[in-house]
């Protein structure tokens, strides 16, 4: 299969031009849209999401991989194959955590088509690479060993807001394996106790949890984090 993890959004064309190349060039495979609304320009919170809702899947998967504030520049193009699975997209950093974290790595650089438009390699680039893949398991062009952008400055746990989902809940780059001792989340002048799920707390309580992909999660009891405690992607909070 190919899962799509991008910061494309579902209005416009570019989500269903992208998905135009895979059914042309893959028919047959099928392809799931993980990610469509990450947050637009910003690799480091996608980063930090990618491992983490990338495990769910088979080995073999290919995911089209783009947040590509540097479209059209001079930052390579890669392919990487991480613990069994496929990565396509443009190498700025979005497979930093990822590698760091896999126990088996192997990556590649490709020359990008003379024929791609400089403003959608998702569609020109990305896609029939990742099309090919999933088809062939094979790249069709003989690629160059290299290593992903490495990001030693990103901490392994980021103590950040990444991601605000439709329900107003704050995913965060730390993992819940991480928070194990803690017990208080801290974030703009609130202390949030942790729960187990939703039901434990009463109502528009505003609590943290582990969620079922294995991050911090900051949410309410039938009501919106991110309004309630008026948080957004990057916030900053503290674990104690």
């Amino acid at each position: 299969m190919i899962i799509l993890f991008t910061d494309f959004g579902l209005e416009g064309p570019y989500t269903g031009q992208v998905q135009a190349v895979l059914q042309q060039q893959a028919s047959g495979v099928p392809v799931i849209s993980l990610f469509a609304d990450l947050t637009p320009f910003d690799v480091q919170p996608a980063a930090y999401l990618l491992p983490a809702y990338s495990n769910g899947f088979p080995p073999g998967s290919v995911f089209l991989c783009v947040v590509d504030p540097g479209v059209g520049g001079n930052r390579p193009a890669v392919v990487v194959k991480a613990d069994g699975r496929w990565y396509v997209g443009p190498d700025e950093g979005l497979f930093a955590i990822l590698t760091r974290r896999a126990h088996h790595v192997k990556c590649w650089a490709l020359p990008h088509p003379t024929t791609a438009s400089p403003s959608f390699h998702a569609r020109d680039v990305f896609a029939p690479l990742a099309a090919r893949l999933a088809r062939d398991g094979a790249f069709g062009a003989a690629p160059v060993a290299t290593a992903a952008r490495a990001r030693p400055e990103w901490p392994d746990e980021l103590h950040r807001v990444v991601y605000i989902d439709r329900y107003g809940n704050a995913l965060t780059g730390v993992r819940a394996v991480a928070a194990t001792g803690a017990s208080t989340l801290n974030i703009k002048g609130h202390a949030l106790s942790r729960a187990r799920t939703f039901t434990d707390r009463p109502s528009g309580t505003a609590f943290w949890y582990a969620n079922s992909n294995g991050l911090v999660e900051i949410a309410v009891n039938r009501g919106r984090a991110d309004r309630l405690l008026d948080i957004a992607v990057g916030t900053p909070f503290e674990l104690s």
